[in-house]
């Protein structure tokens, strides 16, 4: 499986070295793979976690050394030996993609960081991990980063995860700004809408600079990686802003000129 566009996958692009492309690949054929079992298709809710189970049996049974009898699990197996990967990562990808299943809602943002912490953050840890940089600091604004790509990304997709009947804005603050589920239903962007989004777009703006340091400190491709994916995130959130936060009849994407500008961002950070 090549890699592809993966909202959680940040660290996949012409800047890895190639020592590390099956590495990743494995990593993200299990991400992908598992996401799309919560996620995609139509089977039932049952059924979709008794296939994230299986998943899970699997990493244990990878933990306890044993043959895989699965391609992709027989790949994923010798690169957690080669690299020495702890397991943790990938069952906190299994519990938050479990989560999907019945959660299309979170009350507070701890509880929406908390979801983050283990859809998101375990792909930055991860990749630490692969190039031997899985420090305590590292790891702190790495997964401050992965965060902030995640919230963003819920930010960019309110309109079309509200389509699929979720909601990715914590409930307090919806009702703190006066915005009911209702008004997402009608893309009503107005001034109070505007007002929320204009919180939690700083909010993200404000996870990611507090990242941003690492991007800097890490040497070589991982840090121009970091150092673009940095500032991808911080040019989507001025695209949501750039259209008033109106996220519903224009959804607020990176084009061919924001990549220059991206670049040269990256260049002077």
């Amino acid at each position: 499986m090549p890699v592809d566009h993966y909202e959680n996958f940040p660290v996949a692009s012409v800047l890895l070295p190639k020592r590390l492309v099956p590495a990743v690949e494995a990593i993200y054929a299990f991400a992908r793979s598992a996401d799309d079992i919560a996620d995609e298709g139509d089977a039932l809710p049952h059924e979709r976690l008794a296939a994230l189970g299986a998943y899970e049996a699997a990493l244990a049974s990878i933990g306890r050394g044993e043959q895989q009898p699965e391609p992709m699990f027989a790949r994923l197996a010798g690169v957690i030996a080669q690299y020495g990967l702890p397991l943790q990562p990938f069952n906190d990808l299994l519990s938050a993609f479990k989560q999907d299943v019945g959660t299309t809602s979170y009350a507070t943002f701890a509880l929406l960081l908390d979801y983050c912490r283990r859809s998101a953050n375990p792909v930055g840890l991860l990749m630490l991990h692969l190039y031997g940089a899985a420090t305590p600091g590292n790891v702190a604004e790495s997964d401050a980063i992965c965060s902030a790509l995640q919230l963003i990304n819920f930010l960019q997709d309110v309109a079309i995860d509200r389509e699929k009947q979720r909601i990715y804005v914590p409930l307090d603050d919806m009702q703190r700004f006066g915005v009911t589920a209702a008004q997402l239903d009608a893309a009503n962007a107005d001034a109070r809408f505007q007002a929320m989004m204009f919180f939690e777009v700083t909010r993200a703006r404000a996870l990611m600079l507090a990242g941003a340091p690492l991007a800097k400190r890490l040497p070589g491709r991982i840090g121009w990686e970091l150092r673009l994916v940095v500032q991808g995130g911080l040019r989507i959130l001025q695209a949501i802003e750039a259209v008033q936060f109106d996220v519903f009849r224009r959804r607020p994407k990176l084009k061919a000129r924001d990549w220059i500008v991206i670049m040269w961002r990256a260049l002077w950070m």
